[in-house]
């Protein structure tokens, strides 16, 4: 199951509407077939790990970091379907599949042909890794994640507004990599003009996947055809085939997101610097008082970066 999470992770923030799923099928200890959800959605990675199984998957057993779909759709065959059709003998789920198309009905299809089924494995991991499809079936809004990039003391530019850079390039590039697994990422019109930002990813081989650019504004003036405006934080639900928005700036635009509930993943980058008087990194997010701040946020994951810091936090 780890590993077909770790297929499932390569077109994160590309599959949706559909979830970035990974399977792996496994007959007499040797894997036979891997797969991971393609760009667009299909096909699903089911589909691929048995195509490439072939007849060894008769007899196997499948690891699939989602319940395998129950529905038929213009674009592809069920999967449960698929699993029997192959003759597999056990499917190992990572977690439940919340489209109410499926939901349950994919499992009991694969227990009604007699197949072995177990569920639950790896389901907090499965549950991290497809975070974006699971907030936009709960929620209907995708899954934010706000990036900052601060020195010790907070800040985010001198006084002057110059920001480029406070961290290196190791770190820079491991932004670049989360904007590779976004489909959209926002700035605020303060940020879009005093820094014309190109917003794309600058990493070799990944050139192609630069997210869908937005701008927060409430201005109405027209930045350009390949920008979209939102006018504010709660239009994300809006947004068609976006399941992961990367929010990176300025400090009002944070603030306007953490005000209105709508962040789910913390990504703090922090240098080894001192700026005192500077910028600070966020406005007023609407704290009632200091009690109001604690038990918020849980600590994902943490490391070193070159010189950098990085903290990654989730929502409780």
């Amino acid at each position: 199951m780890a590993a077909a999470l770790m297929l499932s992770e390569r077109t994160r923030g590309r599959t949706a509407p559909n979830p970035n799923v990974g399977c792996v099928i496994v007959r007499d200890g040797v894997v036979v077939g891997r797969g991971w959800t393609r760009p667009g959605g299909r096909p699903h990675a089911e589909a691929i790990a048995l195509a490439e199984a072939g007849e060894h998957a008769r007899g196997a057993t499948a690891y699939v970091t989602l319940e395998p779909c129950a529905h038929v759709s213009p674009r592809g065959p069920a999967c449960s379907t698929l699993l029997i059709d192959a003759g597999v003998d056990r499917v190992v789920i990572g977690l439940g599949d919340p489209d109410p198309r499926t939901n349950g009905a994919g499992a009991e299809r694969l227990r009604a042909a007699g197949i072995d089924v177990v569920e639950g494995v790896l389901a907090p991991e499965a549950r991290r890794a497809m975070a974006g499809f699971l907030t936009r079936q709960a929620t209907g809004r995708p899954y934010v994640t706000l990036k900052l990039a601060t020195s010790l003391d907070g800040r985010i530019a001198l006084c002057s507004g110059e920001s480029r850079w406070i961290t290196g390039a190791r770190a820079r590039a491991h932004a670049h990599l989360e904007r590779a697994r976004h489909e959209a990422i926002l700035v605020g019109r303060g940020t879009w003009e005093a820094d014309h930002p190109k917003l794309d990813v600058r990493l070799p081989g990944l050139e192609d996947r630069a997210p869908r650019r937005l701008v927060l504004t409430s201005s109405g003036s027209s930045l350009g055809a390949d920008v979209l405006e939102i006018e504010c934080p709660g239009d994300i639900a809006a947004l068609p085939d976006t399941d992961h928005l990367l929010v990176e700036g300025g400090a009002e635009t944070a603030a306007a997101f953490l005000r209105a509930g709508l962040v789910d993943r913390l990504l703090l980058y922090r240098a080894p610097i001192l700026l005192g008087t500077g910028k600070p990194a966020l406005g007023d997010i609407g704290l009632p008082d200091l009690a109001a701040a604690h038990g918020r946020w849980s600590l994902l994951d943490a490391r070193q970066l070159g010189s950098d810091r990085l903290e990654v936090y989730a929502s409780t």
